[in-house]
């Protein structure tokens, strides 16, 4: 009689338990700050056309696992369970190294240099902005491009003991070797590695750079320009405030400060226009006290640099859009900065600006295959055009592609525009894009695409 009620008490409890998640969700709410992103809506029997939604029960499951009663505390305890016990992460965004370290999932192939980029991706990427720095030097701009390195390729030594590089040499090192010497190109992995601090210039449980770190990095570009950085203070000091990304990816609950590291320099800058946050897409700010413009493009590591950066200049634009705006730049300084992680972009999005008149070399072979596909788009002052090209159309580590159009010839960039040939999320060496000016663009265009390949053969495509 015992065992029966033990045995029922025990049912009931268990089954208690599990209903209460979604007994209680009504009343207990999950916040979405922490997790930095919106959590799924809740499902409607019918789509904004009126029509029965197929996808309900879907829509459903993926609401009830983002919203049921103490899931943030749940995930915590989960997450706490894991990292202490099994030194393992629950959330495949984040890699739990020792003493406390966290790491960005997605570096991973970066760190164990697998997964790279070909050479010809290489290649794309070094020829892409060998023509930004083209076309800001006819825009009398300097330009500056920079690559903040992942946390693990700066502190390695905090990764898990069975995360063991290959011998491969990552994109970042092969990207770096084929760009030194260049005028334009800032090494920030030399330069964060050669910095002489006292503190880790990365946080310990979020992805980016503390303050120091971007500091760091502000002082090598001003450095690159032949100006002064923004002043310092007289001392730095830490503080315990830095809610690290990472750490509330795992820890929801918790409230997990990092240490941010600051100094008692008072900005004058102000922003101008619109400010919420320094995720905003476009910031707008001027300096009595700076001198000169800035036009920099960046991405969330650029969020700590921005304070020093503005300082600097009388005059700077922010942007964290793509493609990137080089059309607007005149007469000043263009920075882009974008993370290691994220090399792969540079020959995925063709900067918005007109092509360079170039002209195609001689054709020694004409591509007859119907696999070959060219796009055109209206984008207001410019057409863009873009596309992708068989393997037949190439040969070797590198490559240049020339378009034509009406006897005109362009140089383009080796860009795989995946969101606008309908392959989101895939990647391909064989792409080109670029925009030509709209008054040189017609109706019924005369267009050949010629593939110049390092070995001296071109290939000439028809459309």
């Amino acid at each position: 009689m015992k065992k029966n009620i033990l045995y029922r008490l025990y049912a009931a409890a268990f089954i208690g338990i599990c209903l209460a998640p979604a007994a209680f969700m009504p009343v207990v709410r999950n916040s979405e700050s922490k997790e930095k992103r919106a959590l799924a809506p809740a499902p409607k029997l019918k789509t904004e056309e009126g029509k029965l939604n197929f996808d309900f029960f879907d829509d459903f499951s993926k609401y009830f696992s983002e919203h049921f009663a103490f899931r943030q505390e749940l995930v915590t305890a989960d997450g706490r369970l894991k990292s202490a016990v099994l030194g393992t992460s629950p959330n495949s965004d984040v890699i739990v190294g020792k003493d406390g370290w966290l790491y960005y999932g997605p570096t991973k192939n970066d760190f164990l240099n697998i997964n790279c980029l070909s050479d010809r991706g290489i290649n794309n990427i070094v020829n892409n902005v060998r023509m930004m720095d083209d076309i800001c030097q006819s825009s009398g701009c300097q330009f500056i491009f920079t690559v903040a390195p992942n946390k693990n390729t700066v502190y390695p030594e905090h990764m898990p003991f069975n995360y063991k590089p290959s011998d491969n040499k990552n994109n970042y090192s092969r990207l770096a070797e084929k760009l030194s010497g260049e005028s334009f190109w800032c090494d920030m992995k030399e330069t964060i590695l050669s910095a002489d601090a006292s503190i880790p210039l990365y946080h310990k449980t979020d992805t980016h750079w503390n303050n120091m770190g971007a500091y760091v990095g502000h002082a090598k570009l001003m450095e690159m320009q032949g100006r002064s950085s923004c002043p310092a203070g007289t001392h730095w000091f830490t503080r315990d405030d830095r809610l690290g990304d990472l750490a509330a990816m795992i820890y929801p609950a918790e409230d997990a400060k990092d240490t941010q590291v600051y100094n008692d320099y008072e900005f004058t800058y102000t922003y101008r226009g619109r400010f919420k946050a320094l995720d905003d897409i476009t910031i707008n700010t001027d300096c009595a006290d700076g001198s000169g413009k800035l036009l920099m493009y960046r991405d969330s590591y650029g969020e700590a640099i921005l304070p020093y950066m503005a300082e600097s200049y009388s005059s700077a634009e922010f942007s964290r859009a793509v493609p990137y705006r080089l059309d607007k730049a005149a007469d000043e300084t263009v920075i882009i900065e974008i993370v290691e992680r994220n090399l792969g972009d540079i020959q995925r999005y063709a900067p918005v600006a007109a092509a360079p008149e170039a002209e195609a070399p001689q054709a020694d072979g004409l591509y007859n295959g119907s696999d070959a596909e060219i796009y055109s788009k209206d984008n207001g002052m410019f057409t863009h055009l873009y596309g992708v090209l068989p393997d037949e159309c190439f040969t070797g580590d590198n490559a240049e592609i020339f378009v034509s159009v009406n006897g005109t010839s362009y140089k383009a960039f080796s860009c795989f525009e995946d969101k606008l040939l309908g392959r989101e999320g895939e990647s391909c060496d064989n792409g080109f894009s670029l925009y030509i000016p709209s008054e040189k663009a017609s109706s019924g265009d005369d267009i050949t695409v010629t593939v110049s390949c390092e070995n001296g053969r071109a290939i000439q495509i028809n459309f």
